[in-house]
């Protein structure tokens, strides 16, 4: 990475989603209730503008911006998969709102919790990420309760309270790990041992609450069921991928290695959980809640062994762009068909097939089946624990992810037997839900290509 810059233009995928978010509330307030559509293709701009711009960021050299933010590959790769699975997300929510008094709000909160889980990413001082932490939390709370109605309230309180507290820990954390170093800068702690680890215990049980991981996994259900379902589908993807590379950088830069045991415990706990609580459940929003559970501890594989093994970037990297576009591929069905129980999915193969071939290859795609790249991804994810010495965990994934098939049988299984089949699907989301699927084969295709054919071969 090059030296400490100061040059605005660094930040420039930021400053573009932070135009849109200003100038789609100023149009808001200006323009009549029918017309507010122009703030969804104002903030669709602004997300494309930003693709763009970090596509670029990714030919230059890496820069320390403003010595507090990292501009090199793991925030420009946050940059592309942020701004491109929010920009899905607008378009899922743009035709439920069709109308709605506060559209155009719904489109800027969306763009700022965006803008906050980029932040996460690439922050280099703990007190840019807290107020990541913050700008990726508040936006999401408000539209977790957006619709004002019991379940969306109840969904908010309790994403609310729970981010509230363990913000307020991980900002004792940052507080304890200032007295210790003298700098909130990306530092490992010295002096009394203790101490240190009280702080880096308080920083991580933040992070734990962004990725949706145990013990702070508990709001994940709640709030995925009683908020909307295209902020159900934001909520569980775009804030996990800043907060999932922020957790990279820490556990790099400010965790000691002493930490890796802990942070395997945890995964180990969160990806049985969420495969447990997900085995039973008829309602498939709190299906895909407790499948993001599980997701997460599959994610936390590289970072336990950040820095101690080579695959542990890319194959995080790699993890959340396909994760993230299958997931809001599922939720992008549920979108399409609106509806929340099982039994509602009979007869989906025969009303409308590509629908349900789009829903088929997303839920084959988190379980983690070939040829989607989820299953590349966790081929990397379990080669890099067991290359940094984790091979219990590894193996523990593994035994994880077969019996993860089971619960997604039960969704996919109705697809195809006789029944009432659901409404005339929605067709923006059923374009969403069919890209998402289209992308997740592409990914898993070209990259395992990539894999056979380099000279290393797979891992």
């Amino acid at each position: 990475m090059t030296s400490m810059a100061e040059n605005p233009l660094d930040l420039l995928p930021e400053l573009l989603i932070l135009l849109g978010a200003v100038a789609g509330l100023l149009v808001g307030l200006f323009v009549p209730r029918r017309r507010q559509r122009v703030v969804a293709w104002i903030c669709g701009l602004a997300l494309v503008s930003a693709m763009a711009a970090a596509g670029y960021a990714m030919t230059r050299p890496d820069v320390m911006a403003f010595e507090a933010f990292a501009v090199d590959l793991p925030t420009n790769v946050t940059r592309l998969v942020v701004a491109g699975m929010t920009l899905l997300i607008v378009l899922l929510g743009a035709g439920r709102l069709r109308g709605h008094s506060r559209e155009s709000e719904w489109y800027v909160l969306v763009l700022l919790a965006a803008l906050g889980a980029i932040v996460l990413a690439g922050a280099s001082d703990l007190l840019v990420f807290v107020a990541g932490y913050l700008l990726a939390s508040i936006p999401a709370y408000a539209l977790a309760g957006f619709g004002k109605d019991a379940h969306g309230t109840e969904a908010a309180l309790k994403y609310y309270l729970m981010g509230t507290f363990l913000g307020v820990v991980m900002l004792a954390g940052v507080t304890l790990q200032y007295g210790l170093s003298g700098t909130t800068s990306y530092t490992p702690a010295p002096g009394v041992p203790a101490a240190a680890g009280v702080a880096v215990l308080f920083v991580l049980a933040g992070v734990l609450f962004k990725v949706g991981a145990v013990p702070a996994h508990f709001w994940v259900p709640d709030a995925t069921q009683g908020s909307s379902a295209p902020v159900a589908a934001f909520i569980t993807t775009v804030p996990k991928i800043g907060a999932f590379i922020g957790l990279l950088r820490l556990a790099t830069e400010v965790f000691a290695g002493t930490w890796r045991p802990v942070l395997a415990v945890i995964a180990v706990a969160t990806m049985t959980l969420g495969n447990l609580a997900a085995f039973y459940q008829d309602n498939v929003r709190r299906l895909l809640a407790y499948s993001t559970i599980s997701q997460a501890g599959y994610l936390l594989l590289p970072v336990v062994v950040a820095g101690q093994s080579g695959l542990a970037q890319p194959a995080l990297l790699f993890y959340v762009a396909t994760y993230a576009v299958t997931n809001v591929g599922a939720f992008a069905v549920v979108v399409a068909t609106g509806a929340d129980s099982l039994t509602s999915y009979d007869g989906l193969g025969r009303r409308s097939p590509l629908l349900a071939f789009a829903l088929l290859v997303c839920l084959l795609g988190l379980v983690g089946t070939p040829p989607t790249g989820v299953f590349v991804a966790k081929l990397l994810a379990f080669a890099a624990a067991w290359d940094g010495g984790y091979a219990w965990l590894a193996v523990i994934a593994v035994f994880n992810t077969v019996a993860s098939v089971f619960y997604y049988l039960r969704w996919i299984v109705p697809l195809f037997r006789p029944g009432e089949p659901p409404a005339e699907p929605h067709p923006a989301a059923s374009r969403v839900a069919g890209l998402s699927a289209l992308l997740s084969i592409l990914f898993g295709l070209a990259s395992g290509t990539f894999l056979a054919l380099s000279p290393s071969g797979p891992p």
